[in-house]
């Protein structure tokens, strides 16, 4: 049986034991540890190399958004899973344009929980339309306080220009929050066609998951810019 190794991150001690029971609990998940901040986290990972890290955004000496983009630096194979509650929607996004897999809101149930990390383990983004909303909701707060506002990600317009139509297809349904079977079904396509595609669409833009995808996916539309330059 294949084991998750999973780190837990958070400055909340209730939060972190409970969490530690709870997945304690499951035949395929180890907690190689529990810490406080993340710069408990960049030590833990050198001794434990875990699979994946259930990531508190707010923590004290390094919140989960630094920690998330130096992860992402030297050890791009982990996984992580921003905790967050609902006001922390800045920083959610800012995890996620660094390399975060998704999100858990604080209180999700222990099933959510555990299939959140198989999910997030077998290689898939939580991509939903919750993501899809929190941008939006950014860009628009940011705009009613009158801030100058740019797309966060940036890609050479040669790139853009390579992609084919079909491919900007995909695109499209993967910033919906669409899964590889949903976008199959829509699109008439085979499971393992839509995973090609999207494996291609990232290497040719040069983004580091779908993650980063549906996000420059949705800045596009926001900042009005047409798909197929």
């Amino acid at each position: 049986m294949i084991r998750v190794k999973v780190l837990i991150a958070d400055d909340q001690v209730l939060i972190r034991d409970s969490l530690k029971i709870v997945l304690q609990i499951e035949d395929n998940i180890e907690v190689t540890d529990a810490v406080a901040n993340g710069y408990q986290v960049l030590q833990s990972i050198k001794k434990n190399k875990p699979d994946i890290i259930l990531m508190d955004i707010r923590m004290p000496n390094m919140d989960g958004v630094q920690c998330t983009k130096e992860i992402k630096q030297i050890a791009p194979e982990i996984k992580i899973i921003i905790l967050t509650t609902f006001d922390d929607d800045e920083y959610v996004f800012n995890a996620l344009k660094y390399g975060a897999s998704g999100y858990l809101l604080k209180g999700v149930t222990m099933e959510e929980l555990v299939t959140a990390l198989q999910t997030v383990y077998e290689g898939h983004a939580m991509i939903n339309s919750d993501i899809q909303a929190k941008v939006v909701r950014l860009f628009s707060e940011m705009a009613n306080l009158g801030k100058e506002i740019e797309p966060t990600i940036v890609i050479d317009s040669e790139d853009i220009k390579a992609l084919s139509s079909s491919e900007w297809n995909v695109i499209r349904e993967v910033s919906k929050g669409l899964s590889n079977k949903e976008i199959s079904e829509k699109l008439f396509l085979s499971d393992g066609t839509v995973r090609n595609y999207i494996s291609t669409i990232l290497n040719k833009l040069e983004l580091r998951d779908r993650t980063q995808l549906a996000i420059w996916a949705i800045e596009r539309k926001l900042f009005n810019l047409s798909y197929e330059n």
